[in-house]
């Protein structure tokens, strides 16, 4: 196949579907801010006597000052001045609240991955740990996150923790579950011929660990961080909320309610799921990188 025949199957079975699914989002997305915006433009309209068109009625309520739903070329104009013309360093600007939000992802990220690992190991290794832990882990994800983030929060503010560990904490909470069921999977997925061959050499349990479960397990593992690290940015976001922060992505969130400036909402949502793809994107490198170095490239 040439190289140029190859770039165009690429096109046509990759990057082409999701160009069409783009396409037909943004097509939603302003029908439903002309039918959510028109009943108040019309009001506008009737208190200033003023007479309009169909199309003086759509181009008003694409481009209205606080719609109740913002078109999508206003929060890319939102998005552009709060990334690129404003300073970085600018409490106004996007990169500095992301900034701390990822900040405080990252850390709650590799504490829940780091958590999650711990508890696996000692699931699949004790049968005391799994009937007795197994249960209490699952039963903690039953339990709203947004009503156990001021708890954590306060309870780690009355003991001199604040600032970004109470928020990582959070993340941690949410990421360290994906994990430690990825990796009991992952470490139980060997066959029961290979177990049986390793103790047949006689193989210690921490060799059957090192050199038959764990590189077992380092698929499921990056399938489970991927879902973590998303995860961890909610957690993050969600620990905000509750604090009245002044920054990160969910003070935006709580600015922009209190003032009704749902361009400014949309925005901060907008970044946090491009956040969150990028960072979904980079564990998934890392996946391939580790697999193609394992010789399991295939997987």
């Amino acid at each position: 196949m040439s190289k140029s025949a190859g770039e165009t199957n690429v096109f046509v079975h990759r990057v082409f579907p999701v160009l069409v699914v783009v396409a037909a989002i943004v097509a939603i997305w302003y029908i439903a801010a002309v039918f959510l915006n028109a009943p108040f433009q019309r009001e506008a309209f009737a208190r200033a006597d003023q007479a309009y068109t169909t199309g003086d009625l759509i181009s008003a309520t694409l481009n209205q000052e606080r719609p109740v739903l913002p078109a999508p070329h206003q929060v890319a104009q939102e998005l552009h001045k709060t990334v690129f013309l404003i300073k970085p360093s600018s409490k106004r600007s996007l990169i500095y609240h992301g900034w701390i939000t990822l900040s405080s992802t990252l850390l709650g990220f590799a504490l829940g991955t780091l958590l999650g690992i711990v508890l696996a190991v000692a699931i699949v290794h004790s049968r005391t740990m799994s009937k007795s832990l197994m249960p209490w882990i699952i039963a903690s994800q039953t339990i709203p996150i947004l009503a156990i983030a001021p708890m954590i929060i306060v309870v780690l503010n009355a003991i001199g923790l604040s600032g970004l560990l109470p928020k990582a904490m959070i993340s941690t909470y949410l990421s360290f579950f994906p994990v430690t069921v990825g990796v009991v999977k992952g470490l139980r997925s060997p066959d029961p011929i290979h177990l049986d061959l390793m103790r047949t050499y006689s193989a210690s349990q921490a060799q059957v660990f090192w050199k038959l479960r764990w590189p077992s397990s380092v698929p499921f593992l990056f399938a489970s961080m991927k879902i973590a690290i998303a995860i961890s940015l909610v957690g993050a976001i969600v620990g905000e909320l509750p604090t009245g922060a002044v920054a990160g992505l969910g003070a935006r969130l709580l600015a922009g309610s209190y003032y009704g400036q749902t361009v400014q909402i949309w925005s901060a949502l907008i970044a946090a799921a491009i956040m969150a793809a990028v960072l979904v994107t980079l564990v998934g490198i890392v996946n391939r990188y580790v697999l193609r170095a394992m010789g399991m490239a295939h997987l």
